[in-house]
């Protein structure tokens, strides 16, 4: 039966199935890693930007998986390297910190999809091999007032280049209240 899987998943992979996964929290690595492994593809893993880059100068992946904050920077600087060396590539943002402004970013910068954590591997492979005719089915139940507070905090934050003052300062908030709120994962 596992058999029959992998080679379903194949045949959706199609006959590049170089998969380059970029996340700095290890256990998650690992395990998404094993996870995209047993559905076919051959997988390489990075925890920084600056190995990502490495690894895409030697062969850029025909499919990447990219954290969205990394130790040394910001994933998006990882899939427009990925579209410089090959566009065909289809890459996934992966974030704890999800907001509208830097899924926006990130489609344009030609990321296929933008998924907030905690995604599985279902979740994961869905976005690899979604066609682009193929619509995503929209949530059942609308955010909460907190998720949109949130959303519009992060939005601010990105507006101001990440500078917490100014964030603050816009929002008329006091900026020890913020960073608490920045924090913190986002709200379901």
């Amino acid at each position: 039966m596992t058999e029959e899987i992998s080679n379903d998943a194949a045949d959706l992979i199609g006959a590049d199935r170089s998969l380059l996964i970029v996340e700095d929290d290890k256990p998650f690595l690992t395990r998404l890693a094993r996870a995209m492994e047993g559905r076919g593809f051959e997988v390489e893993t990075a925890e920084s930007i600056e190995e990502a880059i490495a690894r895409i100068k030697i062969t850029p992946p025909a499919y990447a998986v990219v954290d969205m904050r990394l130790g040394d920077g910001n994933g998006l600087d990882v899939v427009a390297a990925i579209r410089e060396r090959r566009e065909d590539a289809r890459a996934v943002i992966l974030t704890g910190y999800g907001n509208i402004a830097t899924a926006v970013t990130a489609v344009k910068l030609g990321a296929i999809d933008y998924l907030s954590k905690p995604a599985d591997a279902d979740d994961v492979f869905a976005a690899l091999i979604r066609t682009s005719t193929e619509r995503v089915v929209p949530p059942e139940n609308p955010m909460s007032a907190d998720r949109v507070r949130w959303e519009h905090i992060q939005r601010v934050y990105e507006m101001c280049d990440r500078n917490v003052s100014e964030t603050a300062r816009r929002l008329n908030m006091h900026r020890r209240t913020l960073q608490r709120i920045l924090a913190k994962r986002a709200p379901r």
